[in-house]
């Protein structure tokens, strides 16, 4: 009996101290709703849509806030404003990158994403010079797009203009394992059975994929003339200095019409085309605005005490590795940058209006941010682009999108899983154009 009760003085004592801890060092950090012990905020956000909860707790606390998953300190940032302040002019300052429990378990702080410090300055220097040399944004890389949208084009033509079901129902059933309940207790859920557990399997089965092909290229690639990617990061570790549009028929109509003007159907799109053509460009930017594919952004951490707004955001005071539930990340919320409406009028609503003036030219819009931005901007983002004006411009050129459902039943509006949104189930017929 008298070993029990010590058992319950000492937990108790434990919940009492972590949450004397929390409470004192949320007096540097932004305000935020009262958390829990252990437990933190993650009874009061609905962990069925994160993005939801958190822009709800906004309108009390104001842009910049903090909440707690567990013992995971996380300090949101929402709306444009805020978001570029910190990554744009605290660039230097917020360009840490937390971890994703679920990711970690296998990539281990490893990779451009997810690695930090030195490791990452070498590896971002060195990706960006490959890929500079392999030709992104050059003709080279065009071809190979080109060659892959016309792989395309012709599985969508064996369809004979027929509905044809398009699916993502394997993120739909992978994506709640990376729910932030993982943040509560990392190291338990890595033992309990379930979806996080499989998710995991398939990125170590992955990674074994690309350790056989490098072994494959290790033992017959010439150093002195390395062909790809993997092959130029062989050589680079011998030195010793390496550590969705479819409901918008009157916007489709005018796609086709400025790809027929500028392009016609004698030949294949080509990036230099984009030029000259605002419209579809301006299309595509809203796409891109309104599925706000990954809403929340990864998450961030401050590389050294930060003032900001009036607050101070510690950094991390342990080694360069900051494990999930450690430190305290930043989660600057793209989706409040894409939503905001004291940058775009009527947010919910498609309009590539709202990136054309009034010659009908493309012009910056200062909230748009789908390649996040500051110094963990995606820097893959002119390929990115190159390949969605490619295949984008390709299919509207051979193909008419139409939908077996009526317009007023057809829902643009995204799957959330938390970390990313996606597109639910949908039919969609490719009906080749008639010219």
């Amino acid at each position: 009996m008298v070993t029990i009760f010590l058992l319950v003085f000492l937990c108790v004592g434990c919940i009492l101290l972590l949450s004397w801890k929390s409470r004192r060092e949320t007096t540097i950090l932004p305000l935020g709703p009262t958390p829990l012990p252990i437990l933190g905020n993650f009874l009061q956000l609905d962990q069925d849509d994160l993005l939801k909860s958190l822009i709800k707790v906004s309108k009390v606390y104001g842009p910049v806030f903090t909440v707690y998953l567990g013992l995971q300190k996380i300090v949101v940032l929402c709306g444009y404003e805020a978001v570029k302040e910190a990554l744009v002019e605290h660039a230097e300052a917020f360009a840490g990158r937390g971890q994703v429990p679920v990711l970690s378990r296998f990539l281990k702080e490893h990779g451009i994403v997810f690695s930090n410090g030195e490791r990452w300055k070498q590896l971002r220097r060195f990706t960006v010079t490959t890929l500079r040399n392999f030709g992104m944004g050059k003709g080279r890389m065009e071809e190979k797009i080109q060659v892959e949208t016309l792989c395309l084009v012709e599985e969508f033509n064996k369809t004979e203009g027929r509905p044809s079901t398009f699916s993502a129902l394997w993120l739909h059933r992978t994506q709640p394992v990376a729910s932030n309940i993982h943040y509560l207790f990392p190291e338990i859920m890595d033992k309990i059975p379930g979806m996080h557990r499989k998710m995991a399997k398939i990125g170590l089965k992955i990674v074994d994929i690309i350790k056989e092909r490098i072994e494959t290229q290790l033992a017959s690639f010439d150093a002195s003339d390395p062909q790809n990617y993997i092959e130029c990061f062989l050589v680079k570790m011998e030195q010793p200095d390496f550590g969705i549009q479819i409901a918008f028929s009157p916007s489709q109509e005018k796609v086709h019409k400025e790809i027929d003007r500028v392009v016609g159907q004698g030949r294949m799109p080509t990036v230099k085309d984009r030029n000259q053509m605002p419209y579809t460009t301006a299309v595509l930017n809203e796409i891109q605005r309104l599925a706000d594919v990954v809403p929340m952004n990864l998450p961030h951490f401050v590389t050294q005490d930060t003032h900001f707004r009036g607050y101070v955001i510690p950094k991390v005071r342990f080694r360069e590795r900051v494990p999930p539930g450690m430190g305290t990340y930043i989660y600057p919320l793209l989706n409040s940058v894409h939503y905001d409406k004291h940058h775009h009028a009527n947010p919910e609503e498609f309009d590539p209006g709202r990136f054309l003036d009034s010659n009908g030219c493309l012009k910056k819009v200062e909230a748009f941010m789908p390649f996040s931005t500051g110094k963990r901007a995606c820097l893959g983002e002119g390929l990115a682009r190159m390949i969605l004006f490619l295949f984008f411009t390709t299919i509207l050129q051979k193909f008419t999108l139409t939908s077996p459902e009526p317009p007023e039943k057809i829902s643009i509006a995204p799957a959330f899983h938390n970390l990313t949104r996606i597109p639910p189930q949908y039919k969609l017929s490719m009906v080749p154009r008639q010219l």
